[in-house]
């Protein structure tokens, strides 16, 4: 099943009309025009008939698509590439789930933090768009006079990442 949601704007902060994903409607595009980012558009009269600019905007997610991912974690952490392999080779489901499997979970206000509460320690680790940092916190066991935080690269092996991380402060 393929859900569609579209959604005319002339101003980005107001809505002028959206349709339901089991409402047919098509975009305003006229369908002997290319796609809008071609290279060389060749359709000689406007997207749109209106004097005020509009954007549509057309999201689509096929059901079945994702009913077909592996959808416990035992099926995530059996695709995770070799430990040895750098972290940016790795998916997105599979990082997160390695994470659990060391004790993470996901943080309730940021959805790009994990924390975990070991014996030794407690820390916060965050996923940014270039590094992962983990964040050793004081008010933890371990009698840390501060925060303790490092970073490393996703160009790094999973195994290396793991070894430093749960290495403690």
């Amino acid at each position: 099943m393929l859900a569609i949601s579209v959604s005319k704007f002339t101003n980005p902060g107001i809505i002028l009309s959206s349709t339901p994903a089991n409402t047919p409607k098509f975009s305003l595009f006229s369908p002997a025009c290319p796609p809008i980012f071609s290279k060389f558009p060749s359709c000689p009269h406007p997207i749109t008939h209106s004097h005020k600019k509009a954007l549509t905007l057309a999201f689509s997610q096929s059901f079945e698509a994702e009913e077909e991912l592996p959808s416990t974690e035992d099926e995530w952490l059996k695709k995770l590439p070799e430990k040895n392999k750098p972290l940016y080779s790795h998916s997105l489901p599979c990082i997160e789930a390695w994470l659990r499997s060391l004790g993470f979970h996901q943080s309730s206000d940021d959805r790009a933090v994990r924390l975990v509460e070991k014996h030794e320690w407690h820390a916060q680790l965050s996923l940014d768009m270039t590094d992962l940092y983990i964040r050793y916190l004081k008010n933890g066991p371990g009698n840390l006079e501060k925060d303790i935080e490092r970073r490393f690269s996703y160009a790094l092996s999973r195994e290396d990442i793991e070894n430093a991380i749960l290495g403690g402060p």
